[in-house]
């Protein structure tokens, strides 16, 4: 069993392909494992050891790809957000304590200026367009006498992640080696990954759900990866056509958009060779999942991943008609269980979940204070509280009520935003839904509903919450539907409740 990522590089043949990209030719397993030993002579000679910080600040592609992947090999990776502006990434570079950072040559923006009010060694990479996916060479700016020439250990931390922070100060997620090796054996498992496998990624590589869902998973399974430069709904056909993927993984917002342009695009989906679709990071509604899997004729597979549990909780089997609408699945890798909300104390019926196993983040760095909230133990076990709210059927699959922070609670009634979202979902003119919590004066909260409409489609406010009256109790209904050209998101492509009533110009109380 891994517990390394080298290790998962390590195990497949030289020749097999592992790294790809539209338009690209493929990176062999022995190519990357020799990128893998030049990433860290260049590392080691600037004097980046083992546990030296090394964030990445790359656009979405192979290059990415490969820079975490080798980095991790060597040091602990910090991918950043290449969207951020100069005083964001400050905070980050400073926060992570980053020895490191890793940009691409040419590079003059805002990363740049905030990595040099730290001092950081800058590692400019050029990149060899004709060369196959993911070639590149390192060059250090700066840096000390060499440093040790060690290779992490499980314990090591791999790689540092931090939480959205939509509501307080983002937290500090440090994964080790073991976390990320254990994640990626699990995701295999889970979807039967073998050699044979190929996966589009059009997830951002920032983030949990691209670096371990899609590319630590098929590195374990000594599969291929085509990344491609983000997602973008006009190019992901194209790309599905010459790629050849077997599977794809993607947010419920990506899944919508490509479903939105399916009708133009029958053929190359007649002739591709999708085994599943995979769907995690937020809650896929159940009339889209059920017309994805209609469209392409293959089981559509929800996650349940959190960046604490390095990614993958829970999984939807693959085994066609084993899929529930509406639930994230059967435990697929750590244990999972519910607890009591507020008392550390594992309970049966609806609670908090909480999962306990070797994928499972040893404690949020520099932060007691929410390492006391976020861990207990019992029965023998460290658990760690999600923050979700849920209960398993007589099956094992767990379903979620929603983020307990998002239980919206209108004069002590308490409101699942994941229930209204799949009654709204159903009716036939809505394309994308987002419940929310209205701050009001005498109620706290009320219930509030942002829609997007299918193209060509019309509804009005009132016709939205007439037919959510027809199917939900009278205090479930939206006292107020917004009717919106795009819902905000994150830098993921997640429909983000909290906040959402500011952001919209509602957050005074009605």
């Amino acid at each position: 069993m891994a517990t390394t990522i080298a290790d998962l590089v390590g195990a497949h043949p030289d020749d097999a392909p592992a790294i790809g990209a539209p338009g690209r030719e493929w990176m062999s397993y022995g190519a990357l494992r020799a990128q893998g030993a030049e990433v860290r002579k260049v590392l080691r000679g600037a004097g980046v050891g083992v546990s030296d910080r090394v964030a990445i600040v790359l656009p979405n592609g192979p290059d990415m790809a490969v820079a975490f992947v080798t980095l991790a090999q060597c040091a602990t990776t910090a991918p950043l957000n290449p969207a951020y502006r100069e005083e964001e990434f400050a905070f980050y570079l400073e926060d992570l304590k980053a020895r490191a950072i890793v940009v691409e040559a040419g590079y003059d923006g805002p990363a740049l200026a905030a990595a040099s009010r730290f001092g950081l060694v800058v590692i400019r990479l050029t990149s060899d367009p004709a060369a196959p996916a993911g070639t590149f060479t390192l060059a250090a700016e700066g840096g000390s006498a060499a440093a040790d020439d060690a290779m992490p250990g499980p314990d090591d931390v791999a790689l540092i992640l931090h939480t959205s922070g939509t509501t307080s100060r983002p937290k500090i997620v440090p994964l080790l080696q073991s976390n990320v090796a254990a994640s990626a054996e699990n995701i295999r498992a889970s979807l039967a990954l073998t050699a044979g496998d190929r996966c589009l990624n059009v997830m951002p590589l920032f983030h949990i759900h691209g670096l371990v869902a899609a590319v630590s998973s098929s590195l374990a399974a000594g599969a291929s990866i085509a990344c491609a430069p983000g997602f973008d709904a006009l190019k992901f056909f194209g790309w599905l056509k010459e790629v050849d993927p077997t599977w794809y993984t993607a947010v419920p917002t990506m899944h919508q958009a490509i479903l939105s342009r399916a009708g133009r695009n029958e053929e190359i989906i007649r002739n591709a060779r999708l085994r599943f679709l995979r769907s995690s990071s937020s809650s896929l509604p159940g009339p889209l999942m059920t017309r994805l899997a209609e469209t392409f004729g293959a089981p559509v597979v929800e996650a349940y991943g959190m960046t604490e549990a390095a990614h993958q909780m829970c999984s939807n089997p693959i085994a066609p008609g084993r899929q529930k609408p509406g639930a994230v699945g059967l435990a697929a890798g750590p244990e999972v269980r519910i607890a009591h909300e507020t008392e550390d104390r594992l309970v049966e019926g609806t609670g908090e979940v909480v999962i306990s196993g070797p994928n499972v983040t040893p404690g949020y760095e520099g932060n007691p204070d929410a390492n006391r909230k976020s861990f207990f133990e019992a029965e023998g076990k460290r658990w760690f509280r999600t923050g979700d709210q849920g209960a398993f059927d007589d099956e094992g699959y767990l379903s979620l009520t929603g983020r307990l922070k998002e239980i919206i609670n209108r004069g002590g009634e308490k409101i699942s935003p994941l229930e209204v979202d799949g009654v709204i979902s159903d009716h036939p003119a809505v394309d994308q839904v987002v419940t929310f919590a209205l701050p009001h004066d005498k109620l706290g909260e009320e219930v509030a509903a942002a829609i997007v409409l299918k193209e060509g489609q019309e509804a009005t406010e009132r016709e939205i919450r007439d037919f959510a009256a027809e199917r939900l109790a009278d205090f479930k209904v939206p006292r107020k539907v917004l009717i919106l050209d795009e819902i905000p998101k994150g830098a993921t492509g997640k429909l983000q409740r909290i906040g959402l009533a500011e952001k919209l110009g509602l957050a005074e109380k009605a």
